[in-house]
């Protein structure tokens, strides 16, 4: 059994364009456009429509969309399963992440992985909460990292509990102060990152009843790092966004701390290949988890 044309077809798809699922599957253009051409002239449908403005689906591709995802998943977890019942000798992991956890997590994660499993591949995905879930829903990925608590129909494991600090200006009044009164959050220009329409930013606000000053909105963290050096405003940011930044800012704790729970999840573990029940196990004994649920447990 081969599902190339089904991968090609949710390559180009994701991707938006023949040449950048060509470049991510390792074939030709030209081998992609034949696979999808094949697809369509098999099942007699049109799936996709290919002009200048992109690539996007038809109503009956829309219709075996699902169908055709499940065709390649269950596919990925024969392989996966015939590679366990061989000792855990190949296998592909579809991982979701944000950038935070990207930099500082996953280099170690998947290094001590690989030293055991050398056969396991990964696949990243990289973007916000939003894209996580949706990645996640759609099975695009088989697991990501997430800021907890996650829908009712997600599997969560905690990991790490992170500091939301204050980045301020270098010489700004309050950069000598232990913590940052949490009610001049209201009186400074505020430079938020927006991650969806809910993030724990906004939270801190709602819970003390502070209407910032939002000066400016961005999507990326050291945008808002660099806005901050300059003397645009100040921010709240992970700590883990935080750690080794090059931007010469001050970091503050609030004066009523704040956190964001973070963990993997995966949607329903029954399903999980043999591959991913084997990094979820990695993930949850990896030290510095392990070190931080034993203190949040204190």
């Amino acid at each position: 059994m081969t599902t190339h044309k089904y991968e090609a077809f949710l390559k180009t798809l994701e991707a938006g364009s023949l040449t950048k699922a060509a470049a991510a599957l390792g074939y030709t253009q030209s081998s992609i456009s034949h696979m999808l051409n094949a697809l369509e002239k098999e099942w007699r449908l049109t799936l996709l429509i290919r002009d200048r403005s992109g690539i996007r689906l038809t109503s009956d591709g829309q219709r075996l969309l699902p169908y055709i995802r499940n065709v390649v998943q269950a596919h990925r977890e024969l392989i996966d399963e015939t590679a366990n019942l061989r000792g855990l000798r190949s296998g592909l992991i579809r991982l979701a992440t944000f950038t935070s956890a990207a930099v500082n997590w996953l280099p170690g994660l998947i290094q001590t992985f690989q030293q055991e499993h050398p056969g396991v591949d990964f696949e990243l995905l990289h973007g916000h909460y939003t894209d996580i879930e949706n990645w996640l829903d759609t099975g695009q990925a088989d697991c990501g990292f997430q800021r907890l608590p996650v829908r009712s129909d997600f599997e969560s494991r905690f990991l790490a509990q992170d500091r939301l600090l204050v980045i301020l200006p270098e010489h700004h009044p309050l950069a000598g102060e232990d913590r940052f009164p949490i009610e001049a959050l209201g009186e400074e220009p505020f430079l938020l990152l927006e991650e969806g329409t809910v993030n724990e930013i906004t939270e801190i606000f709602e819970l003390h009843g502070i209407h910032p000053k939002v000066r400016f909105t961005a999507r990326d963290d050291y945008a808002i790092i660099s806005m901050v050096e300059s003397g645009l405003g100040i921010s709240i940011l992970p700590e883990l966004v935080l750690n080794r930044t090059p931007y010469r800012v001050v970091q503050k704790e609030l004066s009523v701390p704040a956190y964001r729970r973070l963990g993997i999840c995966l949607r329903g573990g029954e399903h999980a290949s043999p591959a991913l029940r084997k990094f979820l196990e990695h993930v949850e004994s990896y030290p510095a988890f392990r070190e931080t649920r034993m203190s949040a447990a204190r």
